[in-house]
């Protein structure tokens, strides 16, 4: 019977049989290629291909539906890829734990093997597979012979509607192996081109992508005047001590939004703000590959030229250099402290912790007794119980008294760190400028004597991590440099200000909180001692 199925669907004879479609659209054909014609001065003249050049996955499913009915079957399921490239490889753990390049589609992969055990998602019998042509089943010559290996021993059969694709005769294989090869070719020139011309862009500061960035015009050159004094501001602020999840609570209740009009988030300020085109720089992603995870990360950074120089993009900058050097020194590779979202409902939860010896668990807040004499929403911090499983119960001190404490040690903190600042004169230039600039002309002149190739690849890349590695230290030195003198220089925030700043959410002063302290222990006493909490509370301060 199983042999029948691939005999009929040869013939023409879908009677009786069902069948499932895949329908996909590539990323490559909707990023488009650019004609032979174009010119980097000519952008707009850039033809990118469209709905209308190639079949949308509606209208494969429609085809592959009226194909299969018109031939007496039954179309019982589609397999959906949109935006999925059948051709670009990606970095990938294996089975067996190496690592490998594939090209990523697991629904391709599921289709097929549920066409070898006859049983589409939806619990339906098929017993063939229905593409618009072999281009839409495939460009890689690995999938393919999976494809083959259906047909051919599973007696599953794939066909199209076009013609172009014969997995069901030894020759149609044979020719359909040549089809794939080509077109895997072709995606390859294809990318080649496109990556050529991103890079000759890229080395020209020229703008691209769709949406436009929040602080610019529609042209991505021109300054919107509102959103680039919104992030001045901002990073005015930042460097001088406010937190972040400040800046996004104010943005969204002045009604400040993304340039796709959504509200702003913290991970959506930490991105902008690591973006070189702020300070006029023109960026590039760089994917690295986490071996922990097995994926790939993409990082922002600065593009540079085939010099070595950074490349300076066709806008107006918003920023200075050194203002966003020290910001990436406060933003840093990971999450930003103090950013998230917070659900805790007291000041002091996650910062006070028991001073008892051998405990310094996390105290907790519980309400107080009404019988005791309290007023409504009184309330301690304790440390928990042993019968909990962490704590040892023996730590108790007073809510509000010690809120209003954490508030007067915060706002002193914030005082003593503005007296230093207006004591400090910073020094005009980083000292270590000239070491900088001697490390970036040895990893210049390192890759040069590569493509010369008058160093080998050991020596090159063993030599290359050496001076990334020193690069990247005295930058995050210069950052922190940048960032201290910024400060120094800018107006200290008034902290007793912010602390009552109309507005402001728990999870701000929290943030502040966590900036400025540690920890702060609460020692415990002894019974009928009555010592003051001042003294009980001892503060572990935040290395900033």
């Amino acid at each position: 019977m199983a042999d029948d199925l691939v005999q009929r669907a040869h013939w023409g004879d879908l009677e009786g049989q069902n069948w499932a479609g895949l329908a996909r659209l590539s990323t490559e054909e909707a990023e488009g290629e650019l004609s032979s014609d174009d010119t980097l001065e000519g952008q707009s003249r850039h033809r990118f291909m469209t709905g209308r050049d190639i079949k949308s996955t509606e209208e494969q499913e429609r085809d592959g539906r009226q194909f299969v009915e018109s031939r007496g079957g039954r179309y019982v399921y589609t397999y959906m890829e949109p935006d999925t490239s059948a051709w670009k490889r990606r970095r990938v753990r294996l089975p067996d734990g190496s690592i490998g390049y594939r090209v990523v589609r697991p629904v391709y992969e599921g289709a097929l093997e549920d066409l070898k055990q006859a049983k589409a998602p939806n619990g339906e019998r098929i017993d063939g597979l229905i593409v618009y042509d072999i281009d839409r089943l495939t460009r890689d010559p690995r999938h393919l012979e999976d494809a083959i290996e259906t047909v051919e021993h599973y007696h599953r059969p794939i066909i199209d509607i076009t013609g172009t694709l014969d997995l069901l005769t030894d020759n149609g294989r044979a020719m359909a192996r040549v089809v794939v090869a080509m077109a895997n070719k072709q995606s390859a020139d294809t990318a080649r081109r496109v990556r050529r011309n991103h890079k000759a862009r890229r080395d020209r500061g020229i703008p691209v992508g769709g949406t436009r960035p929040f602080g610019w015009q529609e042209d991505k050159r021109t300054l919107n005047p509102a959103e680039a004094q919104h992030i001045r501001e901002a990073v005015r602020r930042i460097i001088l001590g406010v937190e972040w999840h400040a800046i996004v609570a104010d943005w969204n209740r002045q009604g400040v939004t993304t340039s796709k009009g959504n509200p702003w988030t913290w991970i959506g300020l930490r991105d902008m703000m690591r973006n070189p085109r702020l300070c006029g720089f023109r960026s590039h992603v760089v994917i690295e590959f986490d071996p922990e995870s097995g994926r790939e990360i993409r990082r922002l950074t600065i593009a540079h030229d085939d010099q070595g120089k950074p490349v300076t993009g066709q806008w107006t900058p918003i920023l200075e250099v050194a203002e966003w050097e020290a910001v990436q020194e406060i933003v840093g590779d990971g999450p930003m402290r103090g950013g998230g979202r917070n659900a805790r409902v007291y000041l002091a939860t996650g910062t006070l912790r028991c001073g008892k010896q051998e405990c310094g668990s996390l105290l907790r807040a519980m309400k107080a007794t009404p019988s005791r004499g309290k007023p409504e929403g009184y309330f301690y911090y304790v440390c928990p119980a042993k019968t909990t499983g962490r704590g040892c119960g023996g730590v108790k001190v007073p809510g509000p008294e010690t809120d209003e404490l954490i508030r007067k040690l915060v706002i002193a903190k914030y005082e003593q760190e503005a007296s230093q600042r207006q004591a400090v004169k910073a020094p005009q230039e980083w000292p270590k400028e000239a070491e900088l600039a001697l490390v970036r002309e040895d990893l210049s002149d390192l890759k040069r004597a590569r493509r010369e190739r008058k160093i080998s690849a050991e020596r090159y890349y063993s030599d290359l991590a050496e001076y990334e590695a020193e690069e990247q230290r005295l930058k995050r030195e210069r950052n922190a440099w940048q960032r201290k003198t910024l400060a120094d220089q800018g107006e200290p925030v008034d902290m007793a200000e912010e602390w009552h700043r109309k507005g402001i959410t728990l999870a701000e002063r929290r943030s502040y909180v966590a900036r400025t302290l540690t920890a702060l222990v609460a020692l415990p006493v002894g019974s009928g001692r009555r010592v003051p909490l001042r003294d009980r509370l001892v503060p572990v301060w935040a290395d900033n």
